[in-house]
């Protein structure tokens, strides 16, 4: 491997990263509108997620389905320790920063994982494996135009 291939390999693995993180803030809203947990979204952001990272960040078909499954993965903790921010934040009367600052990141990760049911995380399966099924699907090509 050279080190262009190795460089380009980390960017796209932040890319994951950040998609799974934009995906995550994405799923909250329906989520605190609603009032409740919605751990079915995880096939429809698996599916997106899956589109996105073929398209856009890596060409390979194992690899995307890796960086895919990688970004749900990251999508779905992060929305439920969103989720618990918001809670603490509701239950104190502080802003949601100030709620996830005072927690820190160790109070905030053990409620999440308090709060997590067994059907949350077979909902997160079933999206990584939807995410990864769809990157190693071929994009779409369009037709060219000659002439």
């Amino acid at each position: 491997m050279t080190v262009r291939q190795i460089v380009g390999e980390c960017f796209a693995v932040c890319c994951a990263v950040m998609l799974g993180l934009a995906a995550g803030a994405v799923w909250l809203l329906p989520t605190v509108y609603l009032h409740r947990p919605l751990p079915w979204l995880a096939i429809p952001a698996g599916w997106l997620l899956g589109i996105a990272i073929r398209q856009w960040v890596h060409g390979k078909t194992w690899n995307a389905a890796l960086l895919a499954a990688l970004a749900t993965a990251i999508a779905s903790i992060y929305v439920r320790v969103l989720i618990t921010t918001v809670n603490i934040s509701a239950m104190t009367d502080y802003g949601l920063l100030d709620a996830a600052r005072t927690a820190g990141f160790s109070m905030l990760w053990d409620f999440t994982r308090f709060t997590v049911s067994k059907m949350d995380i077979v909902w997160s399966l079933a999206g990584i494996v939807v995410a990864a099924a769809t990157a190693t699907r071929m994009p779409a090509t369009r037709p060219s135009k000659a002439g």
